[in-house]
């Protein structure tokens, strides 16, 4: 018997099968009487556990601290010790992805924009110079006008500098009702995501 669980059962079987006082029992097995007593109080987790598993759908690659940071988005006060719990009881532990580069979800056909503004594009580009040094170049082009609305070149372009452009473009047309994105370490880091 290692589980307080299994202590009480067995306290209770030698209270009703041997007519043991719960002083004897409890310390036959070895539990305290303070043990024997308690009471659960741990809230019911249901509707919690069904969010958190409908957003482990939605994001497949996203581990129980990002999911965590979606729930706290959505007014669930929780810490991490809690999120894993419920993690790991829900089986959301995230499979290790094979070498292989397959698209994760069936991808869905996308609407073609009706009006400017409304759907824009980001990739990155890539090109050697002379000497062998490499550089990027991060394109922003519209969907319906087909116009490039920002290039940014530079030898590195972390997220927090696609941000950046992103907020340099928010100030000058305002930001679109969707960006289309590949999957590249840039797009899918915290700080796009923030």
């Amino acid at each position: 018997m290692v589980s307080p669980q299994a202590k009480r059962a067995a306290v209770l079987h030698l209270m009703t099968a041997h007519q043991l006082g719960i002083t004897r029992a409890c310390g036959l097995i070895g539990i305290s009487r303070s043990s024997y007593r308690y009471q659960s109080q741990r809230q019911d987790d249901s509707s919690l556990k069904a969010r958190l598993h409908d957003l482990a759908n939605q994001k497949r690659r996203y581990g129980y601290r990002r999911l965590r940071i979606l729930l706290r988005r959505d007014g669930w006060a929780m810490n991490h010790k809690r999120t894993y719990r419920l993690y790991r009881e829900a089986g959301l532990m995230i499979r290790r992805r094979k070498r292989k580069r397959i698209a994760g979800v069936e991808r869905v056909v996308k609407a073609p924009a009706m009006a400017p503004n409304q759907s824009w594009s980001m990739d990155f580009v890539s090109d050697g110079l002379v000497d062998g040094r490499r550089i990027r170049c991060l394109n922003i082009v519209d969907d319906f006008t087909k116009q490039c609305l920002a290039i940014e070149v530079d030898r590195s372009l972390p997220g927090l500098r696609v941000v950046r452009v992103l907020e340099r473009l928010a100030e000058n047309r305002g930001l679109p009702t969707s960006i289309t994105v590949d999957n590249g370490p840039e797009f899918a880091g915290k700080a796009l995501d923030a």
